[in-house]
């Protein structure tokens, strides 16, 4: 027996046709796909082209779970963020499952996703489109540690690391600390946050890679949400992504970092404030920007002339981490 699943952008009718799955358990937090439940194969991003009032219109989706059969979705005009949106352009739309179809109320639109396409009708005039479920990848996603890296982590081993070590299928678990310290450098990691529907905020998927264990570059699942410095990509209470560029939970993401350690006189006084440059993604969504304090409730809450490990916070949540190698560079 197939079971239907309707889903709607801005005003749009959607029904998703699905494989009869178990209910999911209320405060899900699930680290893999088989054990995610229905409503994960619902969430996600489609892109494709529309015609509307007779002219063609790329639309990106994402839908969000929210857990017990509840769905938020955000349509954007253009295209995905990173990905051809227009940065302003966006509707948005509350759903629920009920006998196995998730609907969001509309008057105007239907459609259907099967075979990875949702394929979109306008009542009175048939099939206006359809747009493609797609699963996106960070352009730096396996990047390798290049001549002159220190590889903090390649799944063989978590010996470069003091912390809760590793997963029974080699990944790096959230709670860890670098035995080796570093100033400036360039950082590339590899992270997955977990499928939290029923978590909200700072509770769902929360983690962080901080810089000398002093500056946090956030980690969150804040898929669809607005991009604050307290999300994901942000540069926590400093400032927020230029794009909120976070992928679906259980996506694997990608953090390139050029951190520029802070300066200090001989008698200690700081003269040149830290400063990063963040690809989220492969996405620029921080160039040089200074920080002139450290992060709240760091390891090493102050500033200073002396090296830091690079620290992965253990925020409650089972974040994974991958491909974690430094580059020591010259401060300029």
């Amino acid at each position: 027996m197939m079971r239907h699943l309707a889903v709607c952008v801005g005003g749009l009718v959607v029904a998703v046709r699905l494989g009869v799955a178990a209910e999911a358990p209320n405060n899900l937090v699930a680290t893999d796909a088989a054990a995610a439940g229905p409503d994960f194969a619902v969430q996600g991003e489609y892109l494709g082209t529309l015609t509307i009032d007779g002219s063609p219109e790329r639309v990106g989706v994402q839908v969000i779970a929210l857990g017990g059969g509840q769905f938020r979705l955000i349509g954007c005009g253009g295209g995905l963020p990173g990905e051809g949106w227009n940065g302003y352009d966006t509707d948005e739309a509350a759903g629920k499952t009920e006998a196995g179809v998730t609907r969001f109320a509309s008057e105007t639109r239907t459609g259907l996703v099967q075979d990875g396409k949702l394929i979109v009708s306008a009542r009175g005039e048939g099939e206006i489109g359809a747009l493609n479920r797609v699963e996106r990848k960070s352009p730096t996603l396996g990047a390798r540690p290049p001549a002159g890296a220190v590889v903090l982590f390649d799944g063989s081993s978590a010996a470069a690391f003091e912390g809760k070590g590793m997963t029974d299928d080699g990944l790096l678990r959230e709670g860890q600390t670098s035995r080796e310290k570093f100033q400036s450098c360039r950082v590339h990691l590899e992270f997955q946050t977990p499928f939290m529907p029923d978590a909200r905020g700072q509770e769902r998927g929360n983690s962080g890679c901080y810089l000398q264990g002093r500056y946090e570059v956030q980690i969150l699942d804040s898929f669809g949400l607005k991009g604050t410095h307290d999300e994901c990509g942000g540069i926590y209470s400093v400032g927020p992504p230029r794009v909120n560029m976070c992928y679906p939970p259980l996506s694997w993401q990608t953090y390139d970092i050029t951190f520029t350690a802070a300066q200090f006189d001989p008698a200690g006084n700081k003269v040149k404030n830290a400063k990063m440059t963040v690809l989220h993604n492969g996405v620029l969504v921080h160039r040089d920007v200074e920080i002139d304090h450290t992060t709240t409730a760091a390891p090493n809450d102050k500033e200073g002339a002396d090296p830091g490990p690079l620290f992965l916070q253990d925020h409650g949540s089972p974040v994974r981490y991958r491909n974690i190698w430094v580059v020591p560079q010259e401060a300029p």
